[in-house]
C-alpha cells in the first residue's frame, strides 16, 4: 500500500486531486464539450486475437474505483485538475503518472488532456511541473517520461516547457484513435537518484 495515497497538491490557483464520484457531472460535462478536441489523442483499446474485445468504456464510478485501487498500490496517481478562484472551483483537466515502477528503473511516465477553453493558459505546464515533483521528491524516481504524438504540437510544448528533453521516436508506441500511433519521447531525470 502506498502512504502517498491520496494525494493532493496545490500551487497557485491550481489543485490536483484524485477524482471522487461526486465529480461525476463536472467530469461528464467536461468530456463531453471536449469530445472533438481529444478524439485523436484519446488511447484506444487494439483488437487482440483470442481476447474478448470490448470498445465499451468503463463507468465513471468504475474508472474512480480503478484510479483508487492504483493510487493506494502505488502504482498509478490520476489527479483532477482543478483551477481555483474567486467565482469557485473549476475542472480543467486531468493529469497521470502511471507505470510507477521501483528497483533498478525507477521510472514512471505522465499523461494528461485539458479542456480546450484553458488550453495555452500554462495551466497544464504547471500541472506536468507539480506532478513531476511529486515523482521526484515525494517518490524519489529516477526518470519520468511524456510520450507524445509528433502531430500533437500544444502537447510537445507542454513537455518542453516543463523541462523535459526529446528522447527519440517510439514507432507504433501506442493504440489512439483507433490505430498504433508514432510517439516522441520526452524525458526529465531526478539528479538526486544516483
Amino acid at each position: 500500500m502506498s502512504e502517498h495515497w491520496p494525494i493532493f497538491l496545490t500551487q497557485g490557483e491550481l489543485q490536483l486531486r484524485p477524482l471522487r464520484i461526486r465529480d461525476r457531472r463536472r467530469w461528464l460535462l467536461v468530456r463531453a464539450e471536449n469530445k472533438d478536441w481529444l478524439s485523436e489523442w484519446e488511447a484506444t483499446l487494439p483488437k487482440v486475437p483470442g481476447e474478448k474485445n470490448s470498445s465499451q468504456l468503463p463507468s465513471f464510478s468504475e474508472m474512480v474505483r480503478w484510479h483508487r485501487r492504483e493510487g493506494r498500490n502505488g502504482r498509478s496517481y490520476s489527479l483532477a485538475i482543478w483551477q481555483i478562484n474567486q467565482q469557485g472551483r473549476n475542472l480543467i483537466g486531468q493529469i497521470t503518472m502511471g507505470g510507477v515502477s521501483y528497483g533498478a528503473m525507477r521510472g514512471a511516465h505522465i499523461g494528461y488532456w485539458i479542456d480546450r477553453a484553458y488550453a495555452n493558459r500554462g495551466f497544464t505546464t504547471q500541472a506536468v511541473n507539480m506532478l513531476t515533483r511529486f515523482g521526484f521528491e515525494e517518490l524519489a524516481l529516477h526518470r519520468i517520461e511524456i510520450n507524445i504524438r509528433p502531430e500533437n504540437a500544444p502537447s510537445i510544448k507542454v513537455a518542453e516547457k516543463a523541462g523535459y528533453i526529446f528522447e527519440g521516436l517510439r514507432p507504433r508506441y501506442l493504440h489512439i484513435d483507433g490505430k498504433w500511433r508514432d510517439h516522441h519521447c520526452y524525458v526529465k531525470e531526478n539528479s538526486q537518484v544516483i
